[in-house]
Formats: C-alpha cells, structure tokens, sequence
C-alpha cells in the first residue's frame, strides 16, 4: 500500500502542474490580450500639426493647459491691378490676431479680432470620438467646431445694419477626419452658417406690383475637404476646397479653393498658401465669397476671369500652461 501511495504521489504531481500551467497560461494571456487591447485602442497623434489648415479648423484639439496665439494675415486679390501692386502684396490687406485655451481635455475655446469690419468672434471646439489604432475600434476622429461673430465696425447712419442683431452671425460645423498613415491625412467637414440680416431687392412680381424679396436665406449650408501630406517630418502640402450647397435667390457665394505648405515643429505651425478667402471668418467666407478659383457665367450672364488668388500665412504658436 505504501508503495501504491507513493506512485499515486508522484502521478498526481505532474497532473497537478499541468493543471496550473494551462491556467497559468489562459490567465496570462487574457492579462495580455487586454494589454494589447489597451495599447491598440490608444487615440492615433498628430492627424494634423495645427488647429488649422489653411482658412478651416482641423479636427484636432490641443491638450489640456495649452495656450495658443494665432495671427492670420490675407494679401490682395493677384488679378486685381497685377504688377502695380504687386500681385496683391501691396493691396489693402485683412488680418486676425486670436488665441485659444483648453481648460479640460478635449474641450478648446478660443477668440479673436479681425481688422475687416472689426468682427469679434469666439468660438468653442470638442473632440467627440477621436480615432484609435486599431481601426475597426474607431476609424475616424469627429470634432464640433462652433463660432459666433460680431460686427463691431462703426456705422454712424445705419448704412450697414438697422439692428443691433444684425451684426450676429454664426457657424457650426462636423469635423471627420482619418489619419490614413504616418504622411497622409484627411477630412471632411459638413457646417451650417446664420446670418441675423438678409437683405432685399426689388421684384418685379407682375405688371403693375413690384415686391421686397430677399436676396438670400437666413441658413447657408456648405461643405469642405481638406487633406495634408507630409513631405518630411516637418514640412507638409495642404490643399482645401469649400462647396457651397444651398442655392440662394440671387447673390451666391463661390467655391474656395486653396492650396499651400506648412512648416511645423512641436510648439509652433507656419502655413503659406494661396486660396480665394479673405474674410477670415468662416460664416463670412461661407456666405459671401465673392472670389472664385474657376471661370463662370453668373445669373444676370456676366461673364467672371476666375483664378482669384490671395496669397496668405497663419502663424500659430502653443505653450503648454
């Protein structure tokens, strides 16, 4: 019987460590499964460099405690009186000096003057699902941008706007970007821009009654694709267009098209381009851009050249606060 004992021993022994090593190695690769998972699920970086890309925001939201200043600057149109102001370097110009401040993770506000008009605007930015390594976890990053603007230019005589709420404009647009891999990045970006004010012209309604109608609808629908290729690690070419989409009784905005390079480092983003904005606003540009980067006919058959160009930079730089 002892020896029975004994051999008994030594048999369940070796049972007793397979045992443990199976759970030993089931536990240890769930551990390790949800280490991967961890690490795969983690938020793709750097999508975009800055805020911006061109006249539009990127999808990207700085981190929490960080400070940015940005100073955006438009030159003339190049087709205005061509060599005589040398291609709109010497036109009149429009500028914006703004900054912006993350209190909290994900949530950006910011604010800013523009020389054009003097419009006050401020804004608010939050990333609502950011984009993860492994893609089928979250394919995209989504960002809501809103704005509200104010129209602080004196007008003594009413001339411009009979209201105080006719100076309000506004914007709020989806953001939906994928970082494609580590040079090509892209987005799409539906908005929808508010005017308080509409003005009106005279309709001739029939023979004997004429009527006040307006020229435009209080909502203007538009949408814009912007995508960015990096040509080394800190230089990439940017290229954005702007379709509007809601067709007006008359005075229609055009397209933006807009194109450039952006040299970058860790703290800083300076973007040189060329682009048919230059309100630096996004309502205004959304609404009533008048430059086009293609030849048309508009309503009343006048014949427009197109390739109204601006030359332009943003300069944006961060401090993490």
């Amino acid at each position: 019987m002892k020896i029975k004992f004994n051999i008994i021993k030594l048999l369940r022994a070796p049972v007793l460590m397979f045992i443990l090593s199976i759970f030993g190695t089931v536990l240890f690769a769930q551990e390790t499964e949800i280490n991967v998972e961890k690490a795969t699920h983690k938020a793709v970086k750097n999508t975009f460099e800055s805020v911006w890309i061109i006249d539009n925001q990127t999808v990207m939201v700085p981190v929490q405690s960080t400070f940015e200043f940005d100073i955006q600057h438009r030159f003339g149109n190049v087709n205005s009186n061509g060599v005589n102001d040398l291609w709109g370097l010497f036109a009149p110009s429009n500028i914006r000096l703004g900054f912006g401040y993350a209190p909290i993770n994900n949530l950006f506000l910011g604010a800013g003057l523009t020389k054009d008009r003097m419009i006050i605007d401020g804004s608010a930015k939050y990333a609502l699902l950011k984009q993860t390594a492994d893609s089928w976890a979250m394919p995209v990053s989504i960002t809501f941008y809103g704005n509200i603007s104010y129209d602080a230019v004196k007008d003594p005589d009413n001339g411009l706007y009979k209201h105080k709420t006719d100076r309000w404009r506004f914007f709020n647009e989806l953001i939906i970007a994928r970082k494609i891999n580590e040079r090509f990045s892209v987005q799409v970006a539906p908005s929808i821009s508010h005017q308080n004010f509409v003005q009106g012209y005279v309709r001739q309604v029939d023979v004997l009654v004429k009527e006040v109608a307006p020229e435009m609808d209080h909502e203007h629908f538009a949408i814009s694709v912007s995508g960015r290729y990096k040509i080394t690690d800190g230089i990439s070419f940017m290229v954005n267009y702007d379709q509007p989409i809601t067709k007006h009784y008359t005075n229609n905005p055009n397209p933006n098209l807009s194109f450039g390079f952006e040299f970058g480092t860790s703290g800083h983003s300076f973007q040189l381009f060329a682009g048919n904005y230059s309100f630096l606003n996004p309502q205004r540009n959304n609404i009533f851009n008048k430059n086009s980067p293609f030849e048309y006919t508009d309503a009343q058959n006048v014949f427009h050249k197109g390739g109204n160009f601006m030359i332009g930079f943003n300069i944006t730089r961060l401090w993490n606060l």
